[in-house]
């Protein structure tokens, strides 16, 4: 034996610094391989590849998945609850969407109190706060994503067909429907820059791409089969 000691999965993850978070569903049933393909409406960043396997969670994986779904308002990244990945994940494969649009992810105090100003319907007490929900729209079928969701009884499901999205969460059973209330200014692009967070990988910048002054780097990362592209000016 070489007397190495290989760090637990667990382990790992809690090295990454980030806070990751299983709900009852996802403790209990084994790992099974899982990706998914992502774009960030309000970043212009991507994600694609796996974010667990026959281990669990895979650490840089979810690493990137925390600053992909950072509150892009404050630039702070907050928890990833695996379940809430996995509905995401099965919802998409229910109805064969091969890619989604994140619109809203985790957020602050500061930028959920911000938004309940001009917004009707944003939550005082929201899902979003803790990292529980993510706010997503598809390419095509999002009224099957929606009727899929709802089926799958996992949480809050929110249906949004004048913004064209959809709503899912981990917390509470519960569903709604509301049309257009101005919430369509929650997914404004911001000011880009980098986020406050530990990058757990280097960066390598995407060949023959040059950055304007101010966006985020590229940035691909191979060590999980992840391919995150940072900023509007990168091209995958």
């Amino acid at each position: 034996m070489s007397g190495l000691i290989t760090p637990s999965r667990r382990e790992l993850l809690i090295a990454t610094g980030l806070c990751v978070l299983f709900g009852a569903r996802a403790a209990a049933e084994p790992s099974l391989p899982r990706r998914l393909k992502l774009k960030n409406a309000n970043t212009g960043e991507s994600f694609d590849g796996p974010y667990r396997d026959a281990d669990g969670p895979i650490p840089s994986a979810i690493a990137d998945l925390g600053v992909f779904l950072r509150d892009h308002h404050v630039n702070k990244v907050g928890p990833v609850h695996v379940d809430t990945l996995d509905f995401l994940a099965d919802v998409m494969a229910a109805v064969g969407a091969p890619e989604a649009t994140i619109l809203s992810a985790y957020r602050t105090p500061e930028t959920n109190a911000m938004l309940a100003t001009y917004i009707v319907g944003v939550a005082e007490k929201s899902q979003h706060l803790l990292g529980r929900a993510l706010d997503v729209t598809f390419d095509a079928r999002l009224a099957d994503a929606h009727a899929a969701a709802l089926k799958m009884a996992r949480g809050g499901v929110g249906w949004y067909p004048a913004s064209n999205f959809i709503h899912l969460d981990t917390g509470p059973l519960r569903s709604w429907e509301r049309g257009g209330s101005g919430i369509e200014l929650l997914f404004a692009s911001e000011t880009r820059r980098s986020p406050v967070v530990a990058d757990p990988h280097k960066a390598l910048p995407v060949a023959g791409m040059k950055l304007p002054t101010g966006l985020p780097p590229c940035r691909e990362a191979t060590k999980s089969g992840v391919l995150v592209v940072r900023g509007s000016a990168c091209a995958l």
